[in-house]
């Protein structure tokens, strides 16, 4: 047989190469994965969404007994509800208390926890441990139990019925908090820095408030939502200590509409839903920072 037959034969006994399997990427999820994932997201979402959905739905209606027939509000939606708590309500004197005390214990709150944070972050001084740790521990007692001793030492110093009373209250809960949280993390923010700023002749305190303090930009905006989320809609304390209907904030304004034989449903929808809009506007405004500063302030602590 000759060579030019044989070539031919030859290439025919060649099979053809197998395709490799395509590899799925450590990590990655399979498509059944994603679509169980997907729909917990969703899921979780709508269970999260329908309280909101529900008490907006709610304050469209006219009456005070339509949360209980909630199919006959479509009919008759009306936002006279809004009206009412802006006109004939005290709603602006409680927006402005709320704002005032709630701003007022941010401000000073935060910056007082992160000069907490930063002197047991930096400065190693002798019981700086137990110190954070009793910070910690403050928050493990019930509001209930400390109602009674606040209302006496208010009392006693003369600031009951009196927004700086109310916001020294307030800063007991949220300076313990808020330090140990941004004292977790100033723990992320090199030395060197500190270095380098008494290198240039700052002093302590200006090393913190020019070089340190703008790279904690994240841990202060979740320190400040906390602090200002926490407060804006606090009822406990706030009712218990401001005795004049003036100086009410919009938590316990809230509880005006509801009496011992008469609650007013549609108008505490209403008034629940103006409370929210400050609050989701402030989480506007630091929500590029909340994600940055929880995880980096929870990675040292």
């Amino acid at each position: 047989m000759s060579t030019t037959t044989e070539r031919p034969a030859a290439a025919a006994a060649v099979a053809p190469a197998a395709r490799p399997a395509k590899v799925r990427p450590r990590g990655e999820s399979g498509p059944l994965a994603k679509a169980l994932s997907h729909g917990a997201l969703i899921l979780a979402s709508l269970i999260a969404l329908f309280p909101v959905v529900w008490i907006l739905y709610i304050s469209l209606g006219p009456d005070k007994t339509d949360y209980l027939h909630p199919g006959g509000i479509l009919g008759k939606i009306t936002l006279a509800n809004y009206q009412h708590v802006l006109s004939d309500t005290g709603f602006f004197t409680w927006f402005g208390n709320a704002f005032l005390v709630s701003g007022i214990t941010t401000v000073f709150g935060v910056m007082l926890a992160a000069t907490t944070g930063y002197a047991v972050s930096r400065m190693k001084f002798p019981g700086h441990k137990p110190l954070m740790w009793s910070l910690l521990v403050t928050q493990m007692f019930p509001i209930a139990v400390l109602i009674v001793p606040m209302y006496t030492m208010l009392s006693e110093l003369g600031l009951l019925d009196s927004y700086t009373g109310l916001i020294l209250v307030y800063s007991t809960t949220t300076v313990p908090y808020c330090g140990w949280l941004l004292k977790g993390y100033f723990d992320t923010i090199p030395v060197e820095i500190d270095e380098a700023g008494r290198v240039d002749g700052l002093s302590p305190f200006g090393t913190f408030w020019r070089l340190v303090l703008p790279l904690a930009r994240p841990g202060l905006a979740v320190a400040a939502f906390y602090s200002f989320l926490t407060y804006w809609a606090e009822v406990p304390f706030a009712s218990t200590f401001m005795l004049s209907s003036d100086k009410y904030t919009l938590a316990v304004g809230l509880q005006t509409f509801v009496s011992e034989h008469d609650s007013q449903w549609n108008l505490m929808a209403a008034t629940a839903v103006l409370i929210a809009i400050p609050s989701a506007a402030f989480f506007y405004l630091v929500q590029r920072h909340l994600v940055t500063g929880l995880t980096a302030g929870a990675s040292k602590s």
